[in-house]
């Protein structure tokens, strides 16, 4: 599955996650996760949707979610 990865430029805000919710990931649906660390263990590089949001960085693979630390990797 592809994943378009996005600095988060309004963590701690409401429905935006605490401060420390600094990446914006999402899938492939349009599904969006807030973390507090992202970890690629894949290919990555930037692109432009054609909605035109940059995205910090995109790659394809699994994702994989550790709730205690709030981490995403992508593997």
């Amino acid at each position: 599955m592809k994943y378009k990865v996005r600095y988060n430029k309004n963590a701690g805000q409401p429905g935006r996650g605490t401060v420390e919710h600094k990446w914006r990931v999402f899938d492939e649906n349009g599904k969006e996760y807030l973390c507090k660390n992202v970890i690629l263990r894949k290919d990555a590089w930037t692109e432009i949707d054609p909605n035109g949001h940059d995205y910090n960085f995109v790659c394809d693979g699994e994702l994989d979610i550790v709730r205690e630390t709030s981490t995403i990797a992508i593997i």
